[in-house]
């Protein structure tokens, strides 16, 4: 079970450890010889003149007392029933002349006792109240005859401890389901014999937050029994009772409005115990708007939040728990406002919104103790004593629930609260909320800067999976506030395993704030603030050196391109961007740059005003064209055919001149070999135009008249 809890110091559970739930009781003990001890006063009377005389018993009091008392529980009644048997000895020795009594003593009883009554075996003894004070009531018994010297006496004191109801951790309850109360035992300084017993239902069980008694032992009217046997000095024995039994619910539903919803609240307290439910219901009713106001998050669930009265040993020995998958609060009966108003808030910070157990538990004592204040309930600071202080450790060190050591945790409250208090002061109510906004959205630090929103956020904010834990409250808090908040974190927070990190931290976020300041309009890619927000900063370095280096080629392509006048394309930003590396976003740099190298060679060979020779030599290209298509193509980026259209007109330029020479002398040797052919033609035309003339003469001679 996940649960934030709360912690109210209390009385010791058992001898040598103390356990820390709820105020120490009242009902104190004070030194020999005040509380639980008759004040033995005796009258001294002689044969003649009376003169009043003290003698002390050689070896002892003069006055002993030896009790046997029984501490009666009537859960019905909402009383305990103390009766105490009085054996009451003078060891004073009467001589020749003059004879010693005792006629009347004061016993101090516990405060709030009443009902007194007194019987005794001569005479008719008396019991008034002398005077009452907030840690015991002393009464003065009057023994009804003398006692003599070297006499004993018995007499039966009674009175009621009654439950008087009101504040939950007041120091004596009788109830159905829980009973408390203080024991003491009675009698004289140095005289051992004294006993103390206690009674109840077997269907108590029992624990003895303050010393111990033996038992039980079932008696014959059915209770159980608890007996400390002879005590040898019952002065010092002190005991201190709770016992608890199954109770029955009764339920009790509030609607409570926060901000524009309506909180449903379901208090269920022991059927027996209605001042409970009164007392905590109203707590919950003032309390919770004012938590919604000052936290400024709405009420994190639309089901009913169920708080439930409890008994520290069902709460893990804490006055309050918070179990949000029950979305239950289990309070303990005793516990104050203090504890129902933090466990309250636990609503709110109960791992959901922040990870670590001391920033729950911080930031519930702060705004519970700030909701109190505003309310009027008077509820004090734990204070962070130099004693306190030796159980001093990291709140990162802070060990789950149940498992630090009292002083420890006791520590751990204290420290997590005075660290809650400084982040508020530094931070201001405003931006804090901010914070907790950020954190209910799940939105990490390190957002986005220029750029689209990145595909797959909520509401443009890049989001995380997890609630922040130390690491991403801080990057939260100086990110949201201005403030930094790394000398609080090195004081209370951090292990000195952890130091190093937050060195690494600042190295890294100085890269970072270069790297934004360089990217200009660019959003650096989210695998740079993946990274830092992890507090990956081997991971974080290596990418910063990897988007700095494609950085360095935009600006080296744009100062390239300006001096052709040319705009940079568009496909370099959204490579750089995805955050899925730099790989491609390199390889695209690189390929733009050799655009530019090729335009640039392109430029160096361009012939303006091409020769005879350079015109047969272009004849069929058009470099010019080719040179504007690349230029088109590349700002456009197209690169593959940018690239192929400046090698055509590079190539044009370059071989014009070797071309055209070829086709010169290829003219040259064709008009030769015409020139040839025709001579040829010509003469064979002639020799042929001879040859026919020649032969039509030789024709007319032979066929000629005789």
């Amino acid at each position: 079970m996940i649960g934030a809890r709360a912690r109210e110091a209390r009385r010791p559970a058992r001898p040598g450890r103390p356990v820390l739930t709820r105020p120490r009781p009242v009902l104190s003990r004070l030194g020999p010889g005040v509380l639980g001890v008759f004040l033995a006063l005796g009258s001294l009377v002689t044969l003649g003149a009376p003169p009043v005389v003290r003698a002390e018993h050689q070896g002892g009091p003069d006055l002993t007392l030896v009790t046997d008392a029984r501490y009666e529980v009537l859960p019905d009644a909402k009383r305990v029933h103390v009766s105490i048997s009085i054996t009451a000895t003078n060891h004073l020795t009467d001589t020749a002349t003059r004879s010693y009594y005792y006629d009347r003593a004061f016993l101090a009883v516990l405060p709030g006792s009443s009902g007194f009554r007194i019987s005794g075996e001569q005479g008719t003894p008396k019991v008034v109240v002398s005077s009452r004070k907030a840690d015991h009531t002393l009464l003065r018994i009057d023994f009804g005859a003398r006692l003599a010297s070297g006499k004993s006496t018995t007499f039966a004191l009674g009175f009621d401890l009654i439950d008087p109801g009101g504040a939950g951790n007041r120091d004596l309850r009788v109830g159905t389901t829980v009973v408390s109360f203080p024991i003491w035992a009675f009698g004289t300084d140095s005289t051992p014999g004294s006993r103390v017993q206690v009674a109840l239902p077997v269907a108590y069980h029992v624990e003895f937050l303050a010393g111990n008694l033996p038992g039980p032992e079932v008696g014959p009217d059915g209770l159980a029994v608890y007996d400390s046997g002879a005590l040898q000095e019952p002065l010092a024995f002190y005991a201190y009772l709770v016992g608890d039994r199954p109770g029955t619910y009764v339920d009790t539903t509030l609607s409570v409005p926060i901000a524009d919803t309506a909180a449903t609240i379901v208090i269920q307290a022991w059927q027996d115990d209605p001042e409970w439910a009164v007392r905590v219901g109203d707590l919950f009713a003032r309390g919770l708007p004012v938590l919604g106001r000052s936290i400024g998050l709405p009420w994190p669930a639309p089901d009913a939040l169920f708080v439930r009265e409890a008994l520290a040993r069902n709460t893990g020995g804490y006055a309050g728990i918070f179990d949000p998958a029950e979305g239950r609060i289990d309070v303990a009966y005793y516990a104050g406002p203090g504890v129902v108003l933090h466990e309250a808030a636990h609503r709110w910070f109960n791992g959901g919104l922040l990870a670590d157990r001391w920033s729950n538990e911080a930031f519930a004592s702060l705004y519970g103790q700030d909701a109190a204040a505003e309310l009027g309930i008077d509820v004090a600071d734990p204070e962070l004593t130099e004693a306190l202080d030796a159980s001093r450790i990291p709140l990162n060190d802070w060990a789950p629930i149940g498992e630090a050591d009292d002083d420890v945790e006791t520590y751990a409250y204290a420290a997590s609260l005075a660290l809650a208090r400084e982040i508020a002061e530094r931070a201001g109510d405003g931006p804090l909320r901010e914070v907790w906004a950020k954190a209910q959205a799940k939105v990490g630090a390190y957002q986005p800067i220029g750029g689209d929103a990145q595909a797959g956020t909520a509401e443009g904010n890049e989001t995380v999976d997890s609630p922040p834990d130390w690491r991403g409250l801080l990057d939260l808090l100086e990110e949201s506030t201005g403030q930094s908040f790394t000398d609080l974190w090195t004081t209370w927070v951090v292990r000195d395993s952890d130091l190093p990190l937050l060195e690494q931290r600042a190295n890294a976020q100085g890269r970072y704030n270069a790297l934004v300041a360089a990217a200009d309009d660019w959003r650096l890619p989210s695998s740079i603030r993946t990274a830092l927000r992890a507090w990956q900063f081997d991971t974080a370095d290596r990418l910063f050196d990897d988007a700095a280096e494609v950085l360095n080629l935009r600006s080296e392509i744009a100062r390239q391109a300006a001096r052709h006048g040319l705009n940079q394309p568009s496909t370099l930003r959204p490579l750089f961007e995805a955050g899925d590396g730099f790989a491609a976003a390199n390889a695209e740099a690189t390929a733009q740059l050799g655009v530019l190298a090729a335009l640039d060679r392109v430029v160096a060979v361009r012939i303006a005003e091409p020769g005879i020779v350079e015109q047969l030599g272009l004849i069929g290209t058009r470099p010019e064209r080719d040179l504007d298509a690349a230029r088109r193509a590349y700002e456009v980026g197209e690169l593959e055919t940018a690239g192929q259209r400046a090698g055509d007109a590079w190539l044009a330029w370059t071989t014009a001149a070797e071309v055209g020479g070829g086709r010169a002398m290829s003219l040259l040797l064709l008009g030769l070999a015409v020139a040839i052919v025709l001579i040829v033609v010509v003469r064979w035309s002639r020799g042929r135009s001879r040859r026919a003339a020649a032969s039509v003469e030789n024709l007319g001679r032979a066929g000629g008249p005789e």
